[in-house]
């Protein structure tokens, strides 16, 4: 594990770059809820792409969604960050921010989720095992919830916490 994943404390230590290309310094979102979300294209569970939108339109004062593009399960996330830019925001109209696409397991899993699958939260810690898993961090960039693909993003547990009630 390098160092700088080791001694992180909060989601704002990690270099992170939007799809873009550009740098995306999330200590701009301090003070509000994160969902991080590892997604693919052409996946089962792609249509969630609608459901996250929905959540960020909700509760755009109090959370930011981002989406990390990845292809690491079955192939489902073949395109080039252009393409899955293109694609998101045609199909589902996403105007939450998208990052670069990463790895989100094996050899060159990115830092960030290297932190997020070992960091101690209250449901559970390891390896993502599919696309759409979710992470939840407080206003101080600290992951409080993780959810499995199959949470819907406007699942009653997933808006009970950013709305604080668990």
């Amino acid at each position: 594990m390098c160092l700088l994943v080791a001694g992180a404390k909060s989601v704002y230590e990690f270099p992170v770059h939007s799809i873009d290309g550009k740098k995306m310094d999330l200590s701009k979102y301090k003070g509000k809820k994160i969902l991080i979300v590892n997604t693919a294209s052409e996946c089962g569970f792609t249509n969630q792409y609608k459901g996250l939108q929905e959540l960020y339109d909700t509760y755009k004062d109090k959370l930011v969604v981002i989406g990390f593009p990845a292809n690491n399960f079955g192939g489902q996330e073949p395109g080039t960050n252009d393409e899955i830019a293109t694609f998101c925001s045609s199909k589902y109209a996403v105007s939450f921010p998208m990052a670069a696409k990463v790895s989100v397991k094996g050899d060159d899993m990115d830092p960030l989720f290297v932190w997020l699958t070992s960091a101690e939260n209250p449901d559970f810690t390891g390896p993502i095992k599919w696309n759409f898993e979710k992470f939840l961090l407080d206003e101080n960039g600290k992951l409080i919830h993780r959810y499995r693909s199959t949470t819907k993003p406007t699942s009653d547990s997933l808006i009970e916490a950013i709305e604080g009630k668990s």
